[in-house]
């Protein structure tokens, strides 16, 4: 016989923890300090990672975007498409590549070409898409940015070109590499008159299109830490066998060497290029109406 019973209550379940369900794409990994940031915070912060000030690429309409006063602009030559004129086929024909990166782009190529104000000043604002084959120079590019050289002739309007570009496009063959000669003819008929041309350069500006119109700016700005060059560091270092300096071809390696003008954070870049502009169209204002003088 027990001396004492005790009924054992059974414990309750627990209440079912109800399961937070965070949604996709809310935030991002730096690719420079590797830190995950809220995807919000970077956007306000001007698509720069607020740890370590590393410049997020942006697209091509983003940057219109945010350099147009009010974010207004129209484009132009809209309607040009690259030919493959030689049949070329690697691991997909270039053909296809064109079809699928148009769709996914909603380019025919991978520039825009825009005019609108900047700080009140009419300026022709051309900038490549990275998406769109690494933002390549193909015949279309050289073209367009060609053709806003020369509508900023007609109309002595100061010409912008953001560049974001892995070289010629090599599916293009010569076609493509001509295009550094031709633009680079423009912009000397539009220096001659007088108009101003700044170049802009980000992350990465490389190959022919570094090799040309990239560094011929009357002013040549680039974003902070961006890659440019010719050839990227690796073929350069297994071509001398010599490991490079830290931060070669960084825009703050090329600064220090005398190849750019300025590094301008992306938040400062719009009213740094309103002030830069004034100057410019001031002076050649005032050195036309010197030459005008009897």
């Amino acid at each position: 016989m027990a001396w004492f019973k005790k009924e054992k209550t059974p414990k309750a379940a627990p209440a079912r923890e109800r399961k937070i369900t965070i949604p996709e794409g809310l935030w991002v990994k730096c690719d420079n300090c590797k830190e995950i940031v809220y995807k919000k915070e970077v956007a306000r912060n001007a698509n720069v990672c607020p740890k370590c000030n590393y410049h997020f690429r942006i697209s091509a309409r983003e940057r219109l975007e945010v350099l147009y006063d009010d974010g207004k602009y129209r484009e132009f030559d809209t309607d040009i498409s690259p030919v493959d004129a030689l049949g070329f086929v690697d691991s997909k024909a270039y053909a296809t590549r064109i079809t699928t990166y148009q769709a996914e782009t909603g380019l025919k190529d991978a520039l825009i070409s825009s005019e609108g104000l900047l700080g009140g000043l009419p300026v022709i604002i051309a900038v490549m898409e990275y998406g769109f084959m690494g933002g390549s120079m193909g015949s279309v590019v050289g073209e367009k940015v060609t053709r806003a050289a020369e509508r900023a002739y007609d109309a002595r309007c100061p010409l912008i070109v953001v560049s974001c570009s892995g070289g010629a496009r090599m599916q293009e063959g010569a076609l493509s590499l001509m295009q550094m000669a031709k633009i680079s003819a423009a912009l000397a008929r539009l220096d001659a008159r007088g108009v101003p041309f700044v170049s802009v350069l980000t992350d990465p500006t490389t190959g022919g299109v570094t090799a040309s119109f990239a560094m011929l700016g009357d002013l040549n700005i680039a974003e902070p830490r961006a890659l440019i060059g010719f050839a990227g560091p690796r073929v350069i270092e297994q071509t001398i066998r010599q490991k490079l300096p830290v931060g070669f071809q960084r825009s703050e390696f090329l600064l220090e060497h005398g190849m750019i003008d300025l590094i301008v954070e992306r938040a400062q870049m719009r009213d740094t290029l309103a002030q830069c502009l004034q100057f410019m169209v001031g002076a050649a204002r005032r050195a036309e109406t010197a030459v005008e003088r009897p």
